[in-house]
């Protein structure tokens, strides 16, 4: 009896301390959560291609899907660069999101020109560089 007692307080100890020590943050504590409020703003005006509004032709998807491939098969690219909106509509290209590097950036966009064409590609990606590109 005095055994289980014994382990039952220490799978209890246990999991408070897994508890306290959880990756998420606590209740007042300060975190550097990602803000795209201005950039969301931008995406709502009219005028502005957003994903949602992508064209949903068979050409137009086939060049997305090209880009996306080129994009995801980098691995040398970080996860923000991964995720960047590829946007279509009549063979034209809109790039958007936020990137590590000025380098990320000309990679993309290198991808979606060698796709669609020189002309074709309009670049809206921003750099937030982070300084290390701590995850790729």
């Amino acid at each position: 009896m005095r055994l289980r007692y014994v382990k039952c307080a220490g799978c209890t100890l246990f999991l408070s301390a897994a508890l306290l020590a959880s990756p998420y943050p606590q209740a007042g504590s300060q975190s550097n959560s990602a803000d795209n409020t201005k950039v969301n703003k931008r995406d709502r005006a009219q005028s502005e291609p957003t994903a949602d509004n992508a064209k949903n032709g068979t050409s137009d998807r086939e060049l997305m899907r090209q880009i996306r491939r080129d994009v995801v098969a980098d691995k040398s690219l970080s996860t923000y660069a991964h995720n960047v909106k590829i946007i279509a509509q009549g063979g034209k290209v809109t790039l958007k999101g936020a990137v590590h590097t000025e380098e990320e950036k000309k990679t993309i966009e290198d991808f979606a020109r060698k796709r669609a064409g020189d002309a074709n590609v309009t670049n809206e990606i921003t750099v937030k560089g982070d300084g290390n590109g701590a995850s790729k």
